[in-house]
């Protein structure tokens, strides 16, 4: 607790210590707050234009777009990975989209604070739009025969997932440069999205050489 108010502090965050019964009194009994609660101004989703703001001079970024997460748990849990594995944002569509709740919120473990979420009103034009940007776009879909390999691209480039019950949408699907299946031995035929994201995007960082030369240069530091 002493590191916790220390680092507030530090940060210029105003810390009021409370009596136990005056703590517990004021959130739900269902609320698990561990002794300690922020008050804060939560970050929404960014409109549409945002979009070319936020990519602007990045080099070769990985962005992750969702087509149909409708589940508040695994949109942040896909948000807590793309944060981990250096995601630039995460794109989802206007409609047919979990809300960035509370739930969603508190699953990210804090992600959702950190990277940009970006609605958009038609995501097979946003998707064309990153194409005609030079952006590589690459959907996951269960009965791909191509290797993940063969889809990973060094420039920029989009992963599209699609929900758990349909898969991606037809007009997203169409739009993909390729389609990719994670290789899967044991006799299970699917992951859990937020699954599957983590292990998508664990991938093709690594492939990129993305995770290398962020060893590197905390090794230098």
């Amino acid at each position: 607790m002493k590191d916790v108010v220390m680092t507030a502090k530090s940060q210029g965050v105003r810390v009021v210590e409370v009596a136990a019964r005056d703590f517990d009194e004021a959130v739900s009994a269902e609320t698990n707050h561990q002794g300690v609660i922020a008050l804060t101004k939560p970050r929404d989703m960014e409109p549409e234009n945002a979009l070319p703001i936020l990519l602007d001079g990045l080099d070769d970024p990985l962005i992750l777009v969702l087509d149909g997460v409708t589940d508040p748990h695994n949109f942040g849990a896909c948000l807590r990975s793309a944060e981990a594995f250096g995601a630039a944002c995460v794109v989802v569509p206007k409609d047919h989209s979990a809300p960035l709740n509370q739930v969603a919120r508190k699953t990210s473990s804090g992600a959702s604070e950190l990277i940009p979420v970006v609605k958009v009103t038609n995501l097979a034009r946003c998707l064309r739009t990153l194409q005609n940007d030079g952006f590589w776009v690459v959907g996951a879909a269960g009965e791909s025969t191509v290797g993940l390999d063969a889809a990973v691209h060094q420039g920029p480039m989009a992963l599209v997932m699609g929900s758990e019950g349909g898969g991606l949408r037809r007009l997203t699907r169409e739009v993909c440069d390729a389609l990719v299946a994670i290789p899967m031995p044991g006799q299970i035929e699917s992951l859990n999205v937020s699954v599957a994201t983590g292990v998508l995007l664990y991938d093709f960082q690594h492939r990129r050489g993305v995770l290398e030369a962020s060893r590197a240069y905390e090794e230098r530091v």
